[in-house]
């Protein structure tokens, strides 16, 4: 008696198999925000990447942690959903993502362009304007702020200056030392030279001794210490624009000052290579601290009952 041979191939069962599997994976959306600005006066947009439950009928009323990516020198709020896989790796967690504009004005109000207000739009218009269109937590322990060279730099600024808004601020290949240098003599020419004295102003004036990371770390007040969010900060060996050596300084001020955070130091250049491998670990640390976090609050932040 012969056995009769199955009429579908065993390839397109196989087909079949990984498009199912395919649709049961949860997947995440992004929609873009044409925010006005007052205190900038423009118009700067943000991406918004959703949890892929954010609309099930079982999710309506779960507000959500969330994350500020923030985008480099040169770059734009787009980059992080068109340069990296953000939309699948955000999909894993129970995160709402965004990524504002920055423009080049490093995440500060500038000393020299008073409608440069790039570190007031973000505490004062983005956080509330993202609680009120989203199901987004308003607590500190629900929010974490990231970002890639010069939004790396505005992290852990936001983080240090701002511990009561953020549990958890993050640094890959970050600018850290963006306003650290001592004389016009020092700033790098062309469009990175010319972005840091525009927002900065002299070596000597207000506002670059009020945005320097290593001035801020070192005279901060041991009891401020105990406020802050904890830190994270990466960098690649091969960094073309040699940004290891100031993050390494960093990170053993963080040690000398006894600040709580992890720096590690990856081989990788300072490109979008780099960037797509590390967003992922980001994702996953801002997923862990803030749900460490939330679990030991209440859902406004008042200390749960246990």
């Amino acid at each position: 008696m012969k056995t009769r041979k199955s009429s579908a191939p065993l390839s397109l069962i196989l087909v079949c198999l990984l498009a199912l599997a395919a649709q049961a994976q949860p997947t995440a959306r992004y929609e873009t925000v044409r925010f006005e600005s007052r205190l900038v006066g423009k118009t700067l947009p943000y991406n918004v990447v959703l949890p892929a439950n954010y609309n099930r009928r079982e999710a309506r009323a779960t507000r959500y942690p969330v994350v500020f990516l923030l985008h480099g020198l040169t770059g734009h709020y787009d980059n992080w959903v068109t340069k990296t896989r953000l939309t699948d790796y955000a999909a894993r967690y129970d995160l709402i993502v965004v990524t504002p504009e920055g423009n080049n004005g490093w995440y500060t109000d500038s000393a020299t362009a008073p409608s440069d207000k790039y570190e007031s739009y973000v505490i004062q218009e983005l956080l509330p304007d993202v609680e009120r269109r989203y199901r987004a937590l308003s607590t500190r322990e629900g929010r974490a702020v990231a970002g890639l060279s010069m939004g790396g730099y505005g992290a852990l600024k936001f983080g240090i200056k701002y511990p009561e808004k953020f549990a958890f601020a993050a640094s890959m290949s970050g600018a850290v030392g963006a306003a650290s240098w001592r004389a016009e003599a020092d700033l790098p020419r062309g469009l990175i030279g010319e972005s840091l004295r525009q927002t900065f102003g002299p070596a000597d004036g207000p506002t670059k001794a009020q945005n320097d990371l290593f001035k801020l770390v070192t005279e901060m007040p041991a009891e401020r210490v105990k406020s802050l969010p904890f830190l994270y900060l990466d960098c690649g060996t091969e960094d073309a624009l040699r940004l290891l050596p100031t993050n390494v300084a960093l990170a053993n001020l963080l040690v000398a000052r006894k600040i709580p955070h992890e720096y590690r130091q990856l081989p990788g250049d300072h490109n979008w290579a780099y960037w797509d491998k590390q967003v992922q670990e980001v994702l996953r640390l801002s997923s862990a601290r803030l749900a460490a976090g939330i679990d030991a609050r209440g859902p406004r932040g008042d200390t749960a009952v246990r």
